[in-house]
């Protein structure tokens, strides 16, 4: 299925969600960010993970500044909301997000990886917040996102200083979890996809909905909220059988990596 800017193609159990404004460094418009926010609503019942990836050089190079136009208060608080909803869509949607990074991850490109739920970042990548040189301010959900991964100083100094983070350095800083040669962001990205839908849904629904949820209760509101998922998890029947392989010596153990 292909929409104005966006692409959506089903692998098996993946579904590939690419950004195909290229020639405009994949930059989110409106009209983007809604194309978005339905195709992750409507995702087919046969998909159990997602990649997110950019057509072109870059990934994302951030709010597509033609549409910025000036607004009231009351309108641009009603703008961001927007931007929240859509991309509250790809956090707390219905299957797990990778994102396939290369190239510019700006702005609003960094607030729409930060709301995936791993990033793998090829050498070619940057990271960057220049809002803070222009005069205005993160709008699609970064304040709350972006100092989760790599904490409010370092966020604070890229918007004051206009400070960008290479590859390597983004990674060290909690950006990606995984760095990969130039160019192979998206087979890294589909390979983890392919082993995230293998789980069982319950566990990545625990993961992607109740894990960020607990992080931010007091602990014994936590333990009780884990107490609750890890019970709920444990009783579907595919766990079941899932335990009952293990037992029986027919699942694979873990081994040194």
């Amino acid at each position: 299925m292909t929409q104005k800017n966006i692409q959506l193609e089903i692998r098996g159990a993946v579904a590939v969600v690419r950004l195909t404004r290229g020639a405009k460094r994949n930059a989110l418009s409106d009209g983007l960010i809604l194309a978005l926010r339905d195709l992750f609503e409507n995702l087919p019942a046969t998909v159990r993970a997602a990649v997110l990836d950019g057509e072109g050089e870059h990934f994302c190079a951030g709010l597509d500044l033609s549409e910025l136009k000036e607004r009231d208060a009351g309108q641009g608080l009603h703008h961001s909301r927007m931007w929240h909803a859509a991309l509250e869509r790809v956090q707390y949607g219905p299957v797990p997000v990778v994102a396939a990074l290369h190239g510019a991850v700006v702005g609003g490109g960094l607030e729409l990886a930060s709301a995936c739920h791993i990033r793998v970042a090829d050498e070619s990548t940057f990271y960057a917040l220049p809002e803070g040189s222009r005069g205005i301010f993160v709008g699609g959900g970064g304040s709350v996102r972006i100092p989760k991964l790599i904490g409010v100083a370092r966020m604070t100094d890229m918007m004051l200083t206009g400070r960008v983070y290479n590859a390597a350095d983004g990674e060290r800083a909690g950006f990606a979890q995984y760095l990969v040669p130039t160019g192979t962001a998206f087979d890294k990205a589909m390979e983890l996809a392919i082993r995230v839908a293998e789980n069982a849904p319950l566990t990545n629904y625990a993961l992607m909905h109740a894990l960020p949820r607990i992080a931010e209760q007091p602990a014994d509101q936590g333990f009780l909220t884990e107490a609750l998922m890890a019970a709920i998890a444990q009783s579907a029947p595919e766990a079941k059988s899932r335990v009952r392989a293990f037992l029986d010596g027919k699942a694979a153990k873990v081994k040194k990596a």
